[in-house]
């Protein structure tokens, strides 16, 4: 399962009630910021969130809506003396950007709390039970990368089959379920086959935000159980989401059908339209749907097969 605390849900212009782009997403002890816009670590203070345990900032590109609160952020973060050296994550392009921007803002790596991991396009690190990858997003002519958090497929032990077997109460079934063989006290060799069901899926989480097409994103995204995408235009005004590089509402829940994915999550909202008009787009198109707002917190788990 992962958790989802949007941060930040604004296009380019923030407003009063939406924040400049932020996502933090949990996995068990591990959290992860997907963007850091102007601010941020205000947004993380008032979902009293704190800032211990971040280990990594995924950027999804160089735009400063995207990037300018990671200065703020890493300096709040020296002053609350916290030492654990934060990696950020992002393209080559966007690498060399943020290495000049914090250089002259709160110094150079690893000193001043961070190191920046440029990537290419595929797995990003690996976990017991999970990975994180990334993929190639169009927009705007930048380098940029969207991210997918995907558990591994796990058996379930089928409790039915454990009393027949003799299996006592203690360390074997739980041994079964992790996987491992377990040998009873007549001598007896329980595999995990006997008593395991057939391979569930695990969760996963796709988080692409600004893109301007949507073809390619198919595949990658398939399946899905939570698709974090922009929807930074409506239909009516599609050429001029064209020339600015971004999606509209009715685009976003396409892909999301074509995708198959479990729900759709509309965020980097702009103040010219009013929310119900984007969700009603959208909606008409895919109905399993939300428009995320600052403070919105989002369990993702995996669907269970029909």
């Amino acid at each position: 399962m992962f958790e989802l605390v949007f941060l930040g849900t604004a296009a380019a212009v923030p407003s009063a009630e939406r924040g400049s782009p932020a996502l933090l997403v949990s996995r068990g002890p591990a959290r992860f910021l997907v963007d850091c816009g102007e601010g941020t670590q205000r947004q993380m203070m008032r979902a009293g969130l704190g800032f211990r345990g971040l280990g990594h900032i995924l950027l999804t590109h160089m735009h400063l809506d995207h990037v300018v609160g990671l200065a703020g952020l890493l300096a709040t973060r020296q002053l609350y003396q916290l030492d654990d050296a934060i990696e950020i994550i992002g393209s080559n392009e966007t690498a060399a950007f943020v290495r000049r921007y914090l250089a002259v803002t709160i110094g150079a790596e690893p000193e001043s709390g961070y190191r920046l991991c440029p990537v290419s396009p595929g797995t990003v690190l690996s976990r017991p039970g999970w990975r994180l990858a990334n993929l190639e997003v169009l927009h705007r002519a930048t380098e940029r990368l969207g991210y997918l958090f995907e558990e591994a497929g796990h058996r379930t032990l089928l409790h039915g089959r454990l009393e027949p077997l003799g299996l006592p109460e203690g360390p074997e079934p739980a041994a079964l379920a992790r996987g491992h063989s377990v040998v009873l006290a007549d001598g007896r060799q329980i595999s995990p086959e006997m008593v395991q069901g057939a391979v569930a899926a695990g969760a996963k989480l796709a988080v692409v935000g600004d893109t301007e097409e949507t073809p390619s994103l198919i595949e990658p995204v398939r399946r899905a159980d939570a698709l974090v995408i922009e929807a930074t235009f409506l239909e009516r005004d599609a050429a001029l989401a064209r020339s600015r590089g971004h999606l509209t509402a009715a685009a976003a829940a396409k892909l999301a059908r074509a995708s198959d994915i479990g729900e759709l999550l509309l965020t980097h909202i702009s103040g010219r339209y009013k929310a119900q008009e984007i969700l009603a787009e959208a909606a008409n198109l895919f109905p399993r749907v939300d428009l995320a707002a600052d403070f919105d917190r989002v369990s993702v788990t995996a669907r269970i097969s029909s």
